[in-house]
């Protein structure tokens, strides 16, 4: 039976928990809006510009992102920043 907290990846047919949380106090949920805060459990910043969060967010150098479900955060950087 499958749970709600598990995700299939594309390529491989394995399954991903919802939250890669082990620690105390947990990660912030990959729906709340602070999901950013949570620890880092994997990163490629160097060479490929993406970081694993323990809530199974993916989230790129652009500051856009992918959610566990699929769903696609847009780029968001300030303005200030970019100038």
């Amino acid at each position: 039976m499958r749970s709600s907290t598990q995700l299939d990846t594309a390529t491989t047919g394995t399954r991903l928990p919802g939250s890669l949380c082990t620690h105390t106090p947990k990660c912030p949920t990959a729906d709340s809006p602070d999901r950013e805060a949570a620890h880092v459990v994997a990163a490629h910043p160097e060479d490929q510009g993406w970081s694993l969060l323990c809530n199974a967010v993916l989230l790129f150098e652009d500051t856009g992102g992918l959610l566990p479900d699929g769903r696609v955060v847009d780029p968001h950087r300030p303005v200030a920043a970019l100038a």
